[in-house]
């Protein structure tokens, strides 16, 4: 994607907002609207049609999970929404992910991982550290939260050599990882995940790690 990335921030922290504000300004990265709560967040995400949204999750009026919600389901082109929390197991984020977030910060990052996050999830990939969303998915994905069902797909489309690299990569295996595990070349894996995500309609690695743990092809290991 050519230019720098259009952003929107959504918390109900002034202070939080204008400090990330600062930092993604610092980098060239645009951001083109501010809101409170979720209710502004999705009028503001309609308004500028931004590349991604940081998104608080608790919020007056309507929380960062049904803002998600209504952002992804509206239409809003190619946004994405990246979720931010103070706890890095707080449970309403699985729920978030569901609703089709493309992962999550801590509001301690680092201006640094901040920056990242932001330009890494505007290219369409999921968030930095594949683990630390596996972990979130393995804690609720079999422990009876309800799922919402934003995820969506047909295992049956995918080849043999497609599902075991979805299988390997909800495990939280990079992309390297996933070469050097099969043999493959990277520019080969990068091959399977495109069609794996392409084939099952879903946004991005993180919602392919919500798939294969709700269909049952992975599961969360036993103590």
């Amino acid at each position: 994607m050519s230019g720098a990335p259009r952003v929107v921030i959504a918390d109900d922290q002034a202070l939080v907002r204008s400090g990330f504000g600062m930092i993604l300004a610092a980098d060239g990265i645009e951001v083109v609207a501010e809101a409170a709560d979720g209710v502004e967040a999705v009028a503001a995400v309609r308004r500028t049609r931004p590349d991604l949204v940081l998104m608080d999750v608790r919020m007056p009026r309507m929380d960062g999970i049904e803002a998600t919600r209504q952002i992804l389901s509206g239409g809003t082109g190619g946004t994405r929404v990246l979720i931010l929390t103070t706890y890095d197991l707080d449970h309403y984020v699985y729920a978030a992910l569901t609703a089709g977030a493309s992962g999550f910060l801590l509001k301690d990052v680092s201006p640094e991982h901040l920056v990242a996050a932001v330009r890494l999830v505007r290219t369409g990939d999921a968030l930095l550290a594949p683990a630390i969303t596996r972990r979130l998915i393995e804690r609720f994905a079999r422990h009876g939260e309800p799922a919402h069902r934003a995820v969506h797909g047909d295992l049956s489309q995918l080849t043999p050599r497609e599902l075991e690299v979805l299988r390997l990569l909800a495990t939280g295996m990079s992309n390297a990882e996933l070469a050097d595990r099969l043999v493959l070349s990277p520019t080969t894996v990068k091959t399977h995940v495109a069609r794996i995500l392409s084939k099952l309609e879903l946004r991005d690695r993180v919602q392919a790690v919500v798939l294969a743990y709700e269909t049952g092809l992975v599961t969360r290991k036993a103590p």
